[in-house]
Formats: structure tokens, C-alpha cells, sequence
């Protein structure tokens, strides 16, 4: 087996307005999309937004109604100036602005914010890391 993660699904409670706020951060949907799920191409993966509860309910799993889900979801980008401008898109499209950008640990600047339904999302600039000409990591 080759790792990899082909898509990445995210319960949402009402997906046309979700599908806006993602768009309004600057993802562009895909053409196959419909009325019951949201595609987005992130450089080689698929992010996907889809019902909350029939994603539970495909998963066999119960949904949580709130709270931490212990996963985020993470966009470096290239300078620091972007961290601050990607969070400012974030909150004006609706999402909610978790932690302040800030220095962490390892250098360079870091803010999170929550979507819609509270994906929890870092932004982040990584001095140690760099990005290739389609956003992969490379160390």
C-alpha cells in the first residue's frame, strides 16, 4: 500500500452555506459537486463537505453534536504576512477566529480559526519548511 489520503470529509450542517464560506476563503468547487456534497481540489487530495448527519450515518457512527473533535486541519502558506490575511478571510466569511496569530514554539506564526461548523483549521508560516510550486510540504 502507497500512504495517502485521497479525500478529506467534513460533517456539515447546512452545505450551501458552507460551500460559501469555503469559497469565500478561496477554494474553487470542482465540477462533479452536486446538491448533496461539495468537492474541492487541494493539491492532489479532495476536501468534501457533505450532510453531518448522513456522513454519521454512512460511518455507522453517532454524531457529536458540539465540542473539540480532537483533529485540525492544517494550511501553511508561504510568508507570514498570509497567516493573518487567510484568518481575516476566514472570520469575514463567517468562520470564528480561535487563537490569535503568534510565534509558537518552532518559529514562524500560527493562528486557527473554526468554520462554520467548528473544523478546526491552522494557519500557518513553518521557517523550516518549505512548499513546492503546488502547496506540498517539503522539508
Amino acid at each position: 500500500m502507497r500512504p495517502h489520503i485521497s479525500f478529506v470529509t467534513l460533517g456539515v450542517t447546512d452545505l450551501p452555506a458552507s460551500t460559501a464560506f469555503y469559497e469565500q476563503i478561496g477554494l474553487q468547487r470542482h465540477p462533479r459537486s452536486n446538491a448533496h456534497i461539495t468537492f474541492f481540489e487541494m493539491s492532489g487530495q479532495i476536501l468534501a463537505l457533505f450532510g453531518a448527519d448522513a456522513l454519521a450515518e454512512d460511518a455507522g457512527v453517532q454524531q457529536r453534536s458540539s465540542g473539540f473533535a480532537g483533529m485540525t486541519l492544517a494550511h501553511n502558506v508561504n510568508n507570514e504576512d498570509e497567516v493573518q490575511s487567510l484568518i481575516d478571510r476566514a472570520v469575514d466569511a463567517g468562520g470564528t477566529r480561535l487563537r490569535p496569530v503568534s510565534e509558537p514554539p518552532w518559529g514562524g506564526q500560527r493562528g486557527y480559526f473554526a468554520d462554520l461548523d467548528g473544523h478546526v483549521w491552522e494557519v500557518a508560516w513553518n521557517p523550516n519548511i518549505s512548499l513546492d510550486a503546488d502547496g506540498r510540504i517539503a522539508f
